[in-house]
């Protein structure tokens, strides 16, 4: 249905007024143990995949916990027939596990809100940004617009997912079984973050990812280096060389055709990017590094978030125990990792790589490979309608400008909502930087979530449009 100006002003006065309520369901949510990595909470795992059920049909959804080889997950879908595109909701249940407890300042299942060192004031407790309270800032939306509207801007499919934390491998067999449960026209993600406290940014491309592990071998054993050295081949001196050999000194990788495909930032991104001021000294000096490493020419907000790398993520061979063994050793390994976007093959990257590596072994040497990890990059496409209409519904709850911002890693959800779906995603979240994700003491600021709701509101509106 199409939302008229004073029906968003309803809804949206609706969140203000019940943000004591939608606090409480928030914190029924984050007192339950649904720590999917440890097997003793699989119980706690499962009354929290009832409990959101059990919410969702309460505000009209047609709600169900389902089986999938691990932890269920949820699917509740509202009725189509108030219109528009259907858009598809995921999040996940799930949270990480406590330790260490002692550095936790109250106890971790036992949400409050409490006032920071510069007067902000946060939801603390193990969850609340990652991802429960992101999660209830899309809910409790959605219960907004029932309570005013009697219904929903347009229709909505939620999938929320138990095992994000433990590497999500039931859920690609999952949705590849629920496809036509899981039909919809646009997909939604709240996994994300904000620039800064005061600026909302979609995340529009995410880089692909091939891992690579290559082992060169020489002699067949280990060699005395008194007897050997000088005359046999070196496998930790070989395998360096040819790593050392990956980059040109101007930052590039020198794998042949390696940016095949690759295409610049459109120029309205590129103004937006040049416009946010990230130098080495506020990015790498807080890490104790002061000179960018990537290709020359590239701003450092291009290096680690548009641009392809190649990294060396672990090296090793030979003796590496106390005191000295005077070895020449018979094999060196090496893992390497290429982050990757949109335009890139990760097949033809993982080709290219062994093909370098091959070309350049000397006289009784061979390589070994072994394939980790390829999958490509996404990027939206700039021009999309859903993608413009959520960057204004954005600006206006928060009074500037919504960035659209590329994020360095992966989110593989997204892949395989492309790949067996067909579904775009947009990414919107409302996360900071020191949320202390993952760590103890986890918070999610309270402008996060109340505004997080109003801006869901003004998304959900913008695109039944």
């Amino acid at each position: 249905m199409t939302v008229s100006p004073q029906q968003l002003d309803a809804v949206l006065a609706r969140i203000d007024a019940d943000l004591d309520q939608s606090l409480e369901r928030l914190f029924a949510l984050l007192r339950i143990k649904s720590i999917s990595t440890d097997p003793a909470f699989a119980g706690d795992c499962r009354a929290c995949a009832e409990h959101l059920s059990r919410d969702l049909a309460g505000i009209g959804f047609v709600a169900g916990v389902k089986a999938t080889g691990g932890h269920p997950a949820v699917v509740a879908k509202s009725p189509a027939g108030n219109g528009g595109p259907r858009v598809l909701f995921y999040g996940h249940y799930d949270v990480q596990p406590v330790d260490p407890v002692d550095l936790w300042r109250v106890p971790p299942f036992e949400p409050r809100i409490e006032t920071l060192a510069d007067g902000r004031k946060a939801i603390v407790a193990r969850g609340a940004c990652d991802d429960k309270g992101q999660v209830m800032t899309f809910v409790e939306a959605c219960r907004a617009f029932k309570a005013v509207t009697g219904s929903l801007p347009l229709p909505i499919t939620m999938l929320l997912e138990g095992e994000e934390e433990c590497g999500s491998k039931n859920l690609p067999a999952f949705v590849e079984s629920s496809k036509s449960e899981l039909d919809a026209d646009l997909a939604l993600v709240c996994d994300t973050g904000m620039w800064d406290p005061k600026t909302p940014a979609i995340t529009t491309s995410l880089r692909g990812l091939v891992y690579e592990e290559v082992t060169v071998t020489a002699a067949d054993r280990d060699l005395h280096s008194g007897l050997f050295g000088g005359a046999a081949q070196n496998p930790i001196r070989v395998l360096s060389k040819i790593l050392g050999a990956l980059h040109d000194d101007d930052g590039r990788v020198t794998i042949p055709g390696f940016y095949d495909g690759i295409h610049d930032l459109p120029p309205e991104v590129a103004r937006q990017w040049a416009a946010l001021d990230i130098t080495a000294e506020n990015f790498l000096g807080p890490v104790g590094l002061s000179v960018p490493a990537g290709e020359k020419g590239r701003s450092i907000l291009e290096q680690v978030s548009s641009r392809p790398t190649a990294e060396v993520n672990g090296i090793w061979g030979g003796y590496t125990g106390e005191g000295s063994k005077t070895v020449i050793p018979s094999q060196a390994s090496a893992k390497v990792s290429f982050r990757l976007v949109a335009g890139q093959d990760p097949l033809k990257i993982r080709d290219g790589f062994r093909a370098f590596v091959n070309a350049r072994l000397p006289a009784d040497c061979s390589a070994r490979f072994i394939d980790h990890s390829a999958g490509p990059a996404l990027m939206l496409d700039w021009g999309m309608k859903p993608l413009a209409a959520a960057k204004r519904a954005l600006s206006e709850e928060w009074g500037r400008e919504a960035l659209l911002i590329g994020s360095g890693g992966s989110i593989p959800i997204c892949g395989d909502f492309k790949r067996v779906l067909g579904l775009d995603t947009l990414l919107i979240g409302f996360g900071l930087d020191d949320d202390r994700v993952h760590s103890p003491n986890e918070k999610y600021d309270l402008t996060s979530f109340h505004k997080g709701m109003r801006s869901w509101a003004r998304v959900l509106a913008a695109l039944a449009g």
